[in-house]
């Protein structure tokens, strides 16, 4: 019978550190998580920029740059003209 008290107590410890495991696993996973739930479930959305550190990143930062620097008429221009290509695609694709 004196067994018993022991292991309740072991038990109680063992249920313990498992929760207390779980808060800094959760901390350390949520960073990167974000990228494999779907946007239906409260994921990244589609147009979001890449993260910092990746090379895709840099690319991003490097094109956003050039259009900061880039006059407004031409910028327009460009836009319009990217709309107009995408656009023609998906149009062809939905006959």
């Amino acid at each position: 019978m004196p067994f018993r008290p022991l292991s309740i107590a072991v038990a109680v410890a063992l249920l313990a550190s498992t929760l207390g495991g779980c808060g800094s696993v959760n901390e350390k996973l949520s960073a990167g998580m974000g990228d494999y739930v779907p946007q239906w479930a409260g994921g990244l959305p589609a147009d979001a920029p890449p993260r910092p550190g990746t090379p895709q990143y840099d690319a991003y930062m490097k094109e956003r740059e050039r259009k900061r620097l880039m006059p407004a008429a031409d910028r327009e221009k460009e836009e319009q003209a990217q709309k107009g290509t995408t656009g023609t695609t998906s149009a062809g694709a939905v006959r």
